[in-house]
Parts: structure tokens; sequence; C-alpha cells
């Protein structure tokens, strides 16, 4: 289970202060993924942020009782001195994984060849993208993060083995899904919610919350 409780964010832009949440409360239970519909601007991304524990609310209470994933695109963790290999193992040792199964995943699924057994620091921009999405895949989580804001990988033998492979893991986890797109969310949520102005609104069905986003938009 994933609660906000009465959660509050803002930022100071240099001009005026931007709202992101405005004492917002909502719980996401396991099984029931949520689409979050949120207009371009709107802070979708320190949404996610805040529900993993990369961005701390300014007031309010967010409890985690599951494994959250870190969302697709965060290098966290990972150290640029050393290889693909070295940190994907110690990553899993960190999840209290098997880190030769991790180690194994990662090197399959981003497929960088030698590189693999090379300094992450030495790596394109792309290669960084297909470990970093490798690596997520290669862990168990009960709730997946996906920020439609976050990079993209152009390589496609990737994309299409990797999408296989999440498409898998999101039919028996839980998925939060931030897009400003309809058709994003709709593939894997049941329910969905809408950012706006700060504040979060909650609706039963994903057909509600369209009617409604498609209103106001």
């Amino acid at each position: 289970m994933l609660e906000f409780d009465n959660v509050s964010k803002s930022f100071w832009t240099g001009t005026q202060r931007k709202v992101i949440l405005d004492q917002a409360s909502f719980r996401v239970e396991l099984g029931h993924s949520l689409g979050i519909l949120a207009p371009n601007g709107t802070g979708k991304t320190t949404l996610i942020n805040m529900m993993c524990g990369l961005e701390k609310p300014d007031e309010g209470m967010i409890r985690r009782e599951c494994r959250i994933s870190f969302p697709l695109g965060f290098m966290g963790g990972v150290v640029p001195k050393h290889s693909a290999n070295e940190n994907s193992r110690y990553i899993a040792r960190i999840y209290g994984l098997d880190p030769d199964y991790v180690s194994a995943f990662t090197r399959w699924l981003t497929d960088i060849d030698e590189y693999f057994d090379m300094p992450v620091g030495t790596y394109s921009a792309g290669m960084r993208q297909r470990f970093t999405f490798s690596l997520l895949l290669a862990l168990e989580f009960d709730i997946y993060l996906i920020d439609e804001g976050m990079p993209q990988t152009t390589d496609v033998e990737f994309n299409r083995k990797a999408g296989s492979v999440l498409f898998d893991r999101l039919r028996n986890s839980t998925v939060i899904i931030v897009s400003h797109l309809p058709q994003t969310i709709e593939k894997f949520c049941q329910s969905a919610a809408i950012l706006r102005d700060g504040k979060l609104y909650m609706f039963e069905s994903l057909d509600e919350a369209k009617q409604y986003y498609d209103y106001t938009a």
C-alpha cells in the first residue's frame, strides 16, 4: 500500500511559488493500478519522485508499506566508475536478491556486449538508459512507477525485448503511471486521477476521469 496523507509540495521559481500538491490525500492498494492524468508543467515527475522517496513533502505524511520501484531512468545508486556487472551485483545485494541472476538478466536485456564489463561512466546516453531500464526490470517490486517524461531508449530491438518483459511484469504487479495522455494509462490502469493546480481528483473509473480531463483540457 502507498498512501499520501495531507501532502503538500511547492517550489519557488524565482518569481512565484509553484504548487505541485496542496493537501493531497489518496491511497493505492496492491492489485489496483492507478493512472494519473496531468497536463504538462504540473509536476508529474515531482509526484513520481515523492512516491519512491526521492523528493520529500513540505507537509503531510507518505506511507510506503510495500516495495516501490525507482522511476524509469533514475541513475541513483549506480556508480559511474564501476561496470554494469559490478553495479547490478551491488544493487542486487541492496535488495536482497541473487547477484548472479540480476547480473545475468541485465547483461541479456541490455545487450551491450563487452561494454557490460566496462565502467558505466564510459557509456553513451542510450547505453546508460538501456542499463538502468534493464536493472529496473531485473528487480521485482510490488508497485512500478512510470513517468512518461523520463528518457526513452532509441534502440528498436531493446524496446521490443524490454517492452515484452515490462508488460509481463505489470500483468502481475501494480503500476502507477503519470501521463498527460489518457491512451498511455488505459492499457494497465483500472482507475484514474487528475492532477491540476495542485489538487488531485480521484475517479472511480478511467472513463469518468477521461471525460472530465477532456472537458477541462
